[in-house]
């Protein structure tokens, strides 16, 4: 019997009710649609060269740990590597977490070395088709529809030029009447206009709200996209896009990679302003470990532990794994992006003091105790209390919402005792 996706139960549970606590996380590993050869990003055991990337099998056994881990609603890939890990390998079978593909690569996130794409107003473009993204070859047959990825990203980018906005919009229609025919879902990418000053920097997150309440006014439900994916641009933005409609899923981009402060804020902020979504790519591959990085991000969306207290347990857990981090822990501190700006002085520079309350040799969840204050209960014998000790719901599985935060610290460091042993 398949297993059913957290995506599909948690989106279910925001349209049953806008205001709950729940949150999807999304892991955006699709940058050879983007980039060429520095795509899977640099090779973390070669801090001292640059140029050395990792390779592609490299990147995707990254993708692997990650889809295992658990924490990952959504792994969004290239549908080349949709290809392997979702048809070949059947990696998602008996996953939770949901496959999907980038299934259109504008011009503007064309980075080639000696290019200057990006800097040219964007033109919608689409290397692959949904058929490949669902089955892996030109023509599905109905019954192989259900093969590969039925769930793909598409993606705009308005340059307020009429005849450029017309036709992006035209292709968007094409690409939203062929999904609809395949049953094929998709979520809406909206990038900021890739040209400069186009559009008065002030009235930039109302200009990219309008056009995507314009542009799907003309939907029905049957070929609106599932959620949402835009640059966030402060809680003003956020916050009238999700009161103009609750049921329109709102996510954010991560952009640049930026420090672990600059990610796990983002994240924070977002949702504190009605986001249910964050989609990181680069904010996740350049991290120094990916799996607790991600574990992380966990921690955050589920009001468990807050941004700054995350920055300082991370660094603790590198420390234990032997990691050295690429900043400092104050210069991790720092936000360095800019659209959480309006959270600093005017003309400063966020730097907060931590200290360094973490030690060599933590886990996630020994560093989590220490930023909250909680020490993990032992039996008698010295060990962690047993999954048996756990509150349980009727089906036997465990109830997180009444366990304490001594069982929660226990039951994150049994994860991760069996990752990093």
């Amino acid at each position: 019997m398949p297993v059913e996706k957290s995506l599909d139960i948690k989106l279910k549970k925001i349209h049953e009710n806008p205001n709950c606590n729940e949150f999807i996380l999304a892991d955006a590993k699709d940058p050879d649609l983007s980039a060429g050869i520095a795509a899977p990003g640099k090779s973390p055991e070669y801090y001292g060269q640059e140029g050395k990337f990792r390779s592609l099998e490299e990147f995707r056994e990254q993708i692997r740990l990650l889809v295992r881990q658990g924490h990952i609603d959504v792994m969004l890939m290239s549908p080349h590597t949709n290809g392997i890990l979702t048809i070949e390998e059947r990696l998602f079978d008996n996953s939770h977490v949901t496959p999907a593909a980038r299934a259109n690569d504008t011009t503007d996130i064309h980075v080639i070395r000696g290019g200057v794409y990006p800097r040219q107003p964007s033109v919608p473009m689409r290397t692959t088709t949904i058929d490949h993204i669902q089955c892996g070859k030109y023509a599905c047959e109905p019954q192989d529809r259900v093969i590969g990825a039925n769930l793909g990203l598409y993606s705009v980018t308005f340059t307020n030029d009429t005849e450029r906005d017309r036709h992006t919009l035209q292709e968007f229609k094409a690409f939203r009447l062929e999904a609809e025919a395949k049953g094929f879902r998709y979520f809406l990418e909206v990038f900021d206009p890739n040209v400069p000053g186009v559009v008065d920097p002030k009235l930039l997150g109302g200009f990219i709200n309008d056009h995507i309440c314009r542009a799907l006014g003309g939907v029905p439900s049957a070929g609106r996209p599932l959620f949402l994916k835009i640059v966030f641009h402060g809680p003003k933005s956020m916050e009238e896009l999700v009161h103009y409609d609750p049921h329109l899923v709102v996510g954010i981009l991560g952009g640049a990679a930026g420090t672990t402060y600059d990610a796990f804020k983002l994240l924070e902020e977002a949702k504190k302003y009605g986001a249910k979504i964050s989609l990181f790519g680069r904010k996740i591959n350049n991290a120094e470990n990916q799996l607790a990085f991600v574990e992380f991000l966990h921690l955050i969306a589920g009001g468990k532990i807050s941004a700054e207290e995350a920055v300082r347990a991370y660094h603790g857990v590198l420390q234990g794994l032997g990691i050295k981090p690429y900043r400092a822990l104050d210069k991790d501190m720092e936000i360095q992006t800019s659209v959480l700006g309006y959270l600093l002085p005017p003309g400063t520079k966020r730097q907060v003091s931590l200290g360094s309350a973490y030690s060599a040799g933590q886990s996630v969840s020994q560093a989590v105790a220490t930023v909250s204050g909680q020490t993990p209960k032992t039996s008698s014998a010295g060990h962690l209390p047993p999954s048996d000790n756990f509150p349980k719901l009727p089906d036997g599985s465990i109830d997180f919402a009444k366990m304490t935060p001594a069982q929660k610290v226990a039951y994150q460091k049994s994860r991760w005792d069996k990752v990093f042993g």
